[in-house]
């Protein structure tokens, strides 16, 4: 995989602030729900989820990108802009599940940041992989709906075939880049040092949401006391028909006279009180189920794959991730 472009270089921007803090993923690992929780806190002030500015690999901002992410910032000004709303006292803080992943990210927010604190979350790799690719499916990223069949095509999809033809986020259908933990993890620890490198466990984080909040505002220097708002966040789905699915796609992207006359026709016929939330909800129940039990067969042989990165990392962080995720258990 060719390295990606050189990170932007940090422009002039006046008096406006960079974050303080960084949720860099990764996806499907609880950070959406993270976020949500540690903003809450009266001296965090976080804006929307995803501006994804460090990450050069999803660029151009004027690539497609999933309902609700908005666009990518155009330059580091633009960026910045978006906390203009945090107070002189507050915390500032931006979360893009990406920029774990992503080779250029880390280097981006040290040259912008360099006292940045860094807040990583890890899943087991099978369960991760199983998630992500659900979620591809639902955000029409990944055509393949089955695991096994995705990841076979991998061989296929470093040679430049049968890649998704979404454009925004290329190579994000290659599964085993997901699970590069330590090298993810040191390209952080060697710009910005242990000390302001955070480590999760999305396990932990499921267990017991208030204590990994209390722990990330203590990592921050906040005072942990204000009361945790529990809030559970982009759950793991099964797209019910992928031919229905599309056809809903293409007519929300309003592309063509089509799309736009039927949405037109849909905001006549829509109840007046009808809000985004619900209308959300609705297409949800419609649209997406529970998902599919996991391939046990396909899960070991994952857990097989992957037992030697989780060795790794338990040996790199000093943490038993191999006990942890039950990887003892494997032979």
């Amino acid at each position: 995989m060719a390295r990606p472009a050189e990170s932007p270089a940090p422009e002039s921007t006046s008096h406006r602030r960079a974050p303080d803090f960084f949720i860099v993923g990764h996806t499907k690992s609880g950070t959406t729900a993270l976020w949500n929780m540690v903003r809450r806190h009266p001296r965090v002030h976080m804006p929307r989820k995803e501006p994804w500015f460090f990450a050069q690999e999803v660029h151009p901002p004027a690539a497609p990108r999933p309902e609700g992410t908005g666009r990518t910032p155009k330059n580091l000004d633009e960026y910045l802009s978006l906390f203009e709303g945090a107070t002189p006292e507050q915390r500032i803080g931006e979360a893009s599940c990406l920029y774990l992943w992503s080779h250029t990210a880390a280097q981006g927010i040290a040259d912008v940041q360099p006292d940045a604190r860094i807040i990583a979350v890890l899943r087991e790799p099978a369960s991760f992989l199983r998630s992500l690719h659900l979620q591809f499916v639902q955000v029409y990223i990944e055509p393949e709906t089955n695991l096994r069949k995705a990841i076979e095509l991998e061989p296929e999809r470093r040679q430049g075939r049968h890649l998704p033809s979404n454009p925004y986020w290329p190579g994000a259908t290659l599964y085993s880049e997901h699970v590069h933990y330590v090298e993810q993890l040191r390209r952080y620890h060697s710009l910005f040092g242990e000390e302001q490198v955070l480590v999760l466990a999305y396990e932990d984080f499921r267990r017991d949401n208030e204590a990994t909040v209390r722990k990330v505002w203590r990592f921050l220097d906040l005072d942990d006391s204000p009361r945790v708002v529990v809030r559970d966040a982009n759950p793991t789905v099964r797209v019910r028909s992928r031919r229905l699915y599309a056809l809903m796609h293409t007519l929300a992207a309003g592309e063509g006279a089509v799309p736009r006359a039927v949405q037109a026709a849909a905001r006549t016929i829509a109840p007046r009180r009808l809000t985004r939330e619900s209308a959300m909800a609705i297409r949800d129940r419609v649209f997406y189920g529970s998902p599919p039990p996991p391939d046990e067969e396909l899960t070991l042989e994952l857990r097989h794959r992957f037992k030697g990165e989780v060795v790794a990392l338990s040996e790199y962080l000093g943490r038993d991730f191999v006990t942890l995720w039950g990887y003892d258990r494997i032979d």
